[in-house]
């Protein structure tokens, strides 16, 4: 009796089937205390969702990837400046370079800054930061659609709420119907003016049937409450109450915009088409920087580093020896042999210091580097491959994405059209049925016509009633899926 509030109910759990599972990925999540007092708002709805999504929270991070990964690609442009610095400590049979003697331990110490940066290298640089600035681009278009996404589903879990409600409300004054003509015949029966106890005993029949009718709906609305909670990621809360004025501004009449002009809208603004825009434009950068990997490479660089060794000394004057024998001899008188003196300087080793060494050792350099390649093992060859595949790829999916917009634009719109068709043809049968059921109802209460025509008319209008409220639900449902299209998605 109620089929299109069940293909509303099936419609939003299958929206909502990606983020179901996450319902208690993060245990008590932040969120529950935006639920303020005992009434959940839309607004509150479509917050705590946004801010506790798997799928919503996931694209996030991997915006931020895509940040950092444009960050390095930018970074990959500034100079490359690093400093080193060493302390040895040698032991054993080692030579001393000041006076090639050989000591038993030596201290030493290299220290050093150098930097290089790319002149040249094919503009792979370049085109890979222009395609990391637009892979980022796309991944804020990923996280905007899943937002959108999850904005859509709470919505329309929400109004599922609102419809099962409605749904109840009429189950329970068409039950309230029913039992007043039970109380009725069974005080006329307790008073012997019951002319036909088969008319009582079909109105019992029909009121334990309204009993259960509010049984399934009592269990229908429960089931979309804790659908709307999965989708806000949070534990469920029984005793929260909804706002029944989000449909009240509503007005029903018929959807003014074209399927066309629908698709055209979406076009300019609808994420997943600037999503797969943005990435067809990285991968032709990316190609574009595989075949910088053909080109040869300049870059320019300089240091400057010194040294320090514990075995280096200088020589310090001390006075000078007006007698010092230079090791030659002369033949004196009588064949002696007289050595030759003369003055000489005097002087002593001095270890030179740690800090006298850092600035006297010092020595730097600047240069260019070209790099030609000339046989990579193919890697170069196979990479541009790879980049003319991945490029071929993003072009199918942007010609696939944007098919396959048109296609649910298209579809959803002729939905939109056929609920308000319905939704018209419902209103002229409830009105209908409920002119029958209060003639019907006048006679059966004055006992012209008997119990089968009263159920008749009254399972006439209660199916009709019941059918215009999922009818109005169904049509707001399809209005905000061309909203959502449209980027006019409201709460």
């Amino acid at each position: 009796m109620r089929y299109l509030n069940c293909f509303l109910f099936l419609s939003v759990l299958f929206l909502s089937a990606p983020t179901a599972d996450a319902q208690y990925a993060k245990g008590m999540t932040p969120g529950m205390d935006s639920i303020g007092g005992s009434i959940l708002t839309l607004k509150q709805s479509v917050d705590i969702a946004l801010k506790n999504n798997l799928v919503v929270n996931q694209a996030d991070l991997q915006s931020q990837t895509s940040k950092v990964q444009y960050d390095q690609a930018w970074g990959n442009m500034l100079p490359n400046i690093s400093a080193s610095a060493s302390q040895q400590i040698g032991f054993g049979r080692t030579l001393n370079s000041y006076d090639y003697t050989y000591v038993n331990q030596v201290n030493t110490g290299n220290y050093g800054v150098s930097g290089s940066i790319v002149l040249f290298n094919g503009l792979q640089l370049l085109h890979n930061l222009q395609a990391n600035n637009y892979a980022y681009g796309a991944s804020k278009y990923d996280l905007q659609q899943q937002k959108d996404n999850i904005t859509l589903n709470v919505i329309l879990a929400y109004l599922l709420i609102l419809s099962n409600q409605d749904q109840l409300t009429i189950l329970r004054e068409q039950a309230d119907i029913d039992k007043r003509q039970v109380d009725r015949l069974d005080t006329l029966n307790n008073s012997g003016a019951l002319l036909l106890l088969s008319n009582l005993s079909d109105l019992k029949g029909q009121y334990a049937g309204d009993e259960v009718n509010i049984a399934a709906a009592v269990n229908s609305l429960e089931a979309s409450k804790i659908t709307l909670f999965q989708l806000m990621n949070v534990p469920y809360k029984r005793d929260v109450q909804y706002e029944n004025s989000v449909t009240a501004a509503i007005s029903i009449s018929e959807y003014q915009q074209s399927s066309d002009s629908i698709y055209r809208t979406a076009l300019d603004i609808y994420p997943s088409i600037k999503s797969v825009d943005l990435r067809l434009k990285a991968y032709q950068k990316f190609l574009q920087a595989v075949k910088g990997q053909y080109y040869p490479s300049l870059s320019f660089g300089g240091g400057i580093s010194t040294n320090y060794s514990s075995l280096a000394f200088k020589s310090i004057p001390i006075g000078i020896d007006p007698a010092h024998n230079t090791g030659s001899y002369v033949i004196g008188n009588g064949g002696a042999k007289l050595p030759v003196l003369d003055t000489a300087q005097l002087s002593h080793n001095e270890k030179i210091s740690w800090g006298d060494q850092f600035t006297q050792n010092k020595n730097s350099y600047v240069g260019l580097q070209l790099n030609i390649p000339i046989l990579n093992n193919l890697r170069a060859r196979n990479n541009v491959r790879i980049a003319k595949i991945n490029l071929k790829t993003a072009q199918l999916n942007a010609t696939n994405a944007r098919l396959a917009l048109q296609q649910n634009v298209e579809l959803a719109f002729q939905s939109m059209q056929a609920a308000y068709k319905q939704y018209k043809f419902f209103m002229d049968q409830a009105a209908a049925f409920a002119e029958s059921f209060r003639t019907t109802e006048i006679r059966f209460n004055e006992g012209v016509v008997n119990s089968d025509v009263y159920v008749i008319a009254k399972n006439n209008v209660d199916r009709a009633n019941t059918n215009l409220a999922a009818a109005k639900y169904t049509y707001i449902f399809r209005t905000k899926v061309m909203d959502y299209y449209q980027g006019k998605l409201s709460w």
